[in-house]
């Protein structure tokens, strides 16, 4: 899009940036729209399981009861407790609503279709999602209220509780891809499935890896039954508690688009991405972003699914998953990953010895690698 600015006359430095800007707007103003469709969605999903009809009166099939409820949360008063930090109170839901967004700078919709196709896309994620226990800990602190502080430790252990075992997770995905970038992530799973599938997930090593990985994604955007963080039946709503009006609305519209998100990555990291899941040639007739849209759609029924059949765990089992299963098992595949990978990728058709270095490092490998 900057050539083609650059192309009828414009400088190069305005033709990027109106290309930034417009390059942010495709991708934010759909996005807004599709966390009012999703939380429609979910309510649909919530109500079928539990023979219920859900939104049914707003709009055709109840289609605007988000919009309605986006209406209704506008038009109320913003009320800040007197004794609260004024500033950090209202900073806290920008936090999470803006750190919700940036992380969609990296993420490839099809080949090529990206915002900022940078090497280190997977570390930029993992970094920028990160900032998202600020909103909420700086939203506990600054409320001046004791549930809500009581709010922010939880989310603060919990999420560096399951980022470590994250990170361990996405070690094993860039182990077998080669690379950090996100579009380089998915071209590697081409025919990764004995030839025929598309996808990490297809492998027995890196499959254990995507259900950690499912279910930590769960607990990082506290999720049912992770959502500790806003137990309402101990802490009322949690960091929330205080908030009202559109400041209520930021955290409502950060905490979907991060469940969004989380759906994204599900596909991108180890079920393809925008690739068909079959490696035929008439699937890829279809374009990559629908492949793309329907794996987020099955994820996020799935997170749907999860939070009206799952109840809620105590502290101490979202703790213990954590910290003595997940990090454990997550830290066992690396070591299984990694071995596999020099015994097939990396290891030696023969072993020789070169008299000269093995008297200083001992055996040397002389073979090509496979």
């Amino acid at each position: 899009m900057t050539d083609f600015f650059v192309h009828h006359g414009m400088i190069y430095g305005w033709a990027w940036f109106l290309a930034t800007i417009i390059g942010i707007l495709v991708i934010a103003l759909p996005l807004m729209l599709a966390v009012a469709m999703v939380i429609y969605a979910e309510r649909k999903i919530w109500a079928a399981m539990a023979l219920r009809r859900g939104p049914n009166v707003v709009g055709p099939w109840g289609l605007l009861q988000s919009f309605a409820d986006g209406l209704k949360v506008f038009l109320k008063e913003t009320i800040i407790p007197t004794s609260a930090n004024k500033g950090l109170f209202l900073i806290a839901p920008i936090v999470t609503f803006t750190v919700a967004l940036i992380v969609w700078a990296v993420v490839p919709f099809a080949p090529g279709v990206v915002l900022a196709n940078v090497n280190v896309g997977l570390l930029y994620v993992l970094a920028a999602s990160s900032l998202g226990v600020y909103g909420v800990i700086v939203a506990g602190w600054a409320s001046n209220s004791k549930y809500p502080f009581f709010s922010a430790l939880r989310a603060a252990a919990q999420m560096v509780s399951y980022e470590v075992s994250i990170g361990f997770v996405l070690i094993t995905v860039v182990l077998y891809a080669g690379t950090f970038n996100l579009s380089g992530i998915v071209t590697q799973q081409v025919g990764f499935g004995l030839g025929i599938f598309n996808g990490f997930g297809f492998n027995l090593l890196l499959f254990p890896m995507w259900v950690v990985f499912f279910i930590s994604s769960m607990a990082e955007t506290f999720r049912t039954p992770f959502d500790l963080v806003e137990a309402e039946s101990e802490l009322v709503a949690g960091h929330q508690t205080e908030y009202s009006s559109m400041s209520f609305a930021l955290f409502w519209l950060g905490e979907y688009a991060n469940t969004i998100l989380m759906c994204a990555l599900n596909a991108i990291l180890f079920w393809g991405g925008w690739l068909p899941p079959v490696n035929w040639a008439p699937l890829y007739v279809v374009p990559g972003i629908i492949w793309l849209l329907a794996k987020m759609c099955l994820f996020f029924f799935m997170f749907g699914w999860v939070k009206a059949t799952v109840p809620r765990y105590r502290y101490d089992q979202v703790m213990r998953l954590g910290w003595k299963i997940f990090l454990p098992l997550s830290l066992v595949f690396v070591f299984l990953v990694s071995g596999w990978l020099m015994l097939t990728r990396y290891g030696c058709d023969n072993l020789t010895y070169s008299h000269q270095a093995s008297a200083v490092a001992g055996p040397v490998c002389a073979g090509n690698p496979r």
